[in-house]
């Protein structure tokens, strides 16, 4: 049976209003990362870094799936045992497109979790200010999102769908946290959709769509459903 890996990063909820750091306009304008996004800044100023958490969190309130999100929930609804969809980004656009079983390998702004007992909890667009865990009633609470100088866990998904699976497409990520580019010479066939052509990525990827997530979507739909025919 062939699998597809579908790997997403910040360039997929672009189009949905989600900014990213990198892009113009983007976050890194107005935050410097390590200030907001590191395990060191967050022992140091824990109110700046759960603020900031806070305000990421509310702004997905209004934010709505595009047509690049609901392309991969129709995939992964139709083949469940086939599509493995992972994604970098922290927002909940896939789960809100019908998606099931989505892997988040960096943690969900909806989700918080406690430092007492671990146990990881919706709280939604909410902020986390006077949240208390559920299960032991203790409030040291943090945002479940993995920061720099931190263990990613769900990085254990990743290198098992690597394993398992025979067609790797890769939609809005630069390649940057996670090396797509040396993922991808391990599958003879791959996909990659970016809104900007990068040389040190692109010619390790057997296509390439260099446009809109939300206009690659029918082709890259059409492409995987093709390559799942083929016997």
């Amino acid at each position: 049976m062939k699998k597809v890996l579908i790997l997403s990063g910040a360039g997929i909820s672009a189009e949905s209003g989600i900014r990213t750091f990198r892009d113009a306009n983007g976050l890194w304008e107005e935050y410097d990362v390590m200030e907001v996004c590191s395990v060191e800044e967050f022992e140091r100023n824990p109110k700046l870094v759960s603020d900031f958490y806070d305000a990421r969190r509310a702004d997905l309130r209004d934010k709505l799936p595009n047509a690049a999100h609901e392309m991969v929930a129709r995939l992964k609804r139709r083949h469940p045992e086939q599509i493995e969809v992972l994604t970098q980004n922290v927002d909940d656009m896939f789960e809100r497109a019908g998606c099931p079983d989505v892997i988040h390998l960096h943690g969900t702004l909806t989700e918080l979790r406690c430092e007492e007992c671990g146990r990881v909890f919706e709280i939604g667009y909410e902020s986390q200010k006077g949240a208390t865990c559920p299960s032991c009633e203790g409030d040291n609470i943090r945002h479940n999102v993995v920061m720099f100088g931190e263990e990613a866990p769900m990085y254990a998904e990743l290198q098992r769908a690597i394993e398992e699976c025979d067609l790797f497409v890769v939609i809005g990520s630069s390649g940057q946290v996670i090396n797509t580019a040396w993922i991808a010479q391990w599958f003879e066939y791959s996909i990659l959709n970016n809104l900007e052509s990068d040389d040190t990525l692109d010619p390790f990827f057997k296509t390439l769509y260099i446009e809109k997530a939300t206009s690659a979507a029918p082709k890259i739909e059409a492409e995987i459903e093709y390559f799942l025919a083929l016997q």
